[in-house]
């Protein structure tokens, strides 16, 4: 039998390409350091995100943002070290020579280790939100998730698992992925701090949810929606920054074919014209009124209108009414006031009801913002009083704090409204009756106006009401002399 004649077994079915690199991403999911390293993070997401999130008011708005900028100091060195010290494994083990004869090229491999990284951060970022995000819905009174804080933080996890591959490929040590890790949180807390005012480019940073100088706060995205500008361009810097950090592995000579370099080439200015363009897009961004950074180039006439909602009242005897974001706050709001209330009750020119209004942001040099009431204090026929509460101008309260600014801060304002018209150069007279309603001291004792303010608080209620009820319209003209008062 000549060797022509040597029967030839059966050629089995060709291998797709996919199939083999399917196959070789299982293998690194299943060896992955990233599933030792779950049991850390979920730790460091109590202790850093999740214990923060739970100290602040259950409103989606402050909790979403919070968690934004929190949970990114969680993964971000994490994953970048991992990531960096599976980029060196092949070097530092020497397999890099060895390696080189498989069915797939050196940039493959690379990828299906990054993709293996990237997959388990993101089971873990996803599986901390879920829980984040299960007990906001359990406790909020109105609203429901914000996903643009989440698409972001998950952005964020590809690039940073690129970052550190990078580095470990560029520089095989094992001291390489604790100075990577280290270096990449440093650099995301320190950027941010670079933001001053409006039109700054480092507001692409992914920790920026909002407004850096005042940070997650309680009236942003509650009374108008939540701006979808800045988040669309940190999506496309993470993007691009992924791309172009993921592509640079196949530039190398040894990385793959001339054909794949080429293709690796383009992918990588791609990325870095996408991560530019991003830059200069947030370097537009300015604070709204709303609160919110607004990009001129991204930005919705529909986002400026406010969000609808039904108020929560209380049947009190001039009627106080607040956003249902806040009805938490209602008891405490009522006990404060009632007094106050009771006083101004009926009274020509009182409000007939008290509703809670949304805060006005405006940026201020260098570097703040000024949080104020928008709109008119009092407006309508019968009048409507509209009130902003302590917390809007961007405190963060207990309920000992918040009763004690509403007896003093927001009582004051109300009456001051009523008896001279929102002024804050009040006459003798009429800081008298504001320091007899409200029952304080302001007042240097000895001075007349201390004395007729002493003499005015004695009156019973009813005389006093009743005083009130026939003089309130001269006295807010400022027709009342000290000695005109009862």
């Amino acid at each position: 039998m000549t060797a022509a004649s040597v029967p030839q077994a059966p050629a089995g079915p060709a291998r797709l390409p996919l199939v083999g690199s399917i196959r070789l991403l299982r293998l690194e999911l299943r060896r992955s350091i990233m599933l030792w390293l779950l049991p850390v993070i979920a730790a460091l997401f109590w202790l850093i995100t999740y214990r923060s999130a739970m100290s602040n008011p259950p409103m989606w708005n402050i909790r979403a943002m919070s968690m934004q900028t929190s949970i990114l100091a969680v993964f971000v060195p994490t994953i970048v070290g991992a990531a960096a010290w599976l980029g060196s494994r092949e070097a530092r083990h020497g397999l890099t020579d060895l390696l080189s004869g498989t069915a797939r090229t050196r940039w493959v491999r690379q990828l299906a280790t990054w993709a293996a990284t990237t997959c388990w951060a993101l089971v873990a970022y996803l599986g901390c939100v879920a829980v984040l995000y299960t007990v906001t819905a359990r406790q909020a009174t109105w609203g429901g998730p914000l996903w643009w804080p989440v698409a972001v933080g998950a952005a964020s996890l590809p690039a940073s698992a690129a970052l550190g591959f990078v580095a470990g490929t560029a520089r095989p040590s094992r001291f390489t992925a604790p100075v990577v890790a280290v270096t990449a949180f440093l650099a995301l807390e320190i950027t941010a701090n670079f933001i001053h005012g409006d039109n700054s480019p480092w507001q692409v940073s992914p920790l920026v949810a909002g407004p850096w100088e005042i940070g997650p706060d309680q009236g942003v995205a509650t009374f108008y929606p939540y701006l979808r500008d800045l988040p669309i361009v940190q999506l496309m810097f993470l993007a691009g920054l992924s791309v172009a950090l993921l592509a640079m592995l196949g530039l190398p000579a040894g990385s793959g074919s001339r054909r794949m370099r080429w293709f690796a080439a383009a992918l990588t200015t791609g990325g870095v014209l996408a991560t530019v363009a991003a830059t200069a897009l947030a370097g537009t961004g300015r604070l709204d009124p709303h609160g919110m950074i607004a990009i001129p180039a991204l930005h919705r006439a529909s986002s400026d209108r406010p969000v609808p909602y039904t108020p929560v009242c209380a049947d009190t005897k001039i009627p106080v009414c607040l956003h249902p974001a806040y009805a938490v706050h209602l008891p405490t709001v009522v006990a404060a006031l009632d007094s106050v209330l009771g006083e101004l009750a009926g009274l020509p020119g009182a409000p007939v009801r008290i509703e809670q209004a949304a805060a006005s942001y405006q940026q201020e040099s260098p570097n703040g913002v000024r949080i104020g009431r928008s709109g008119k204090v009092m407006s309508g026929n019968p009048p409507t009083l509209h009130l902003l509460l302590p917390m809007q101008g961007g405190r963060s309260m207990t309920v000992g704090e918040l009763s004690s600014a509403l007896r003093t801060e927001t009582a004051h304002d109300i009456v001051n409204s009523v008896i001279g018209g929102d002024r804050r150069d009040l006459s003798p007279a009429q800081q008298a009756v504001l320091d007899a309603i409200l029952k304080t001291s302001t007042l240097r004792p000895g001075t007349p106006a201390a004395t007729a303010a002493q003499r005015l608080a004695a009156l019973p209620p009813a005389a006093r009401h009743a005083w009130l009820t026939q003089h309130v319209a001269a006295l807010r003209a400022g027709q009342i002399a000290l000695a005109d008062l009862p």
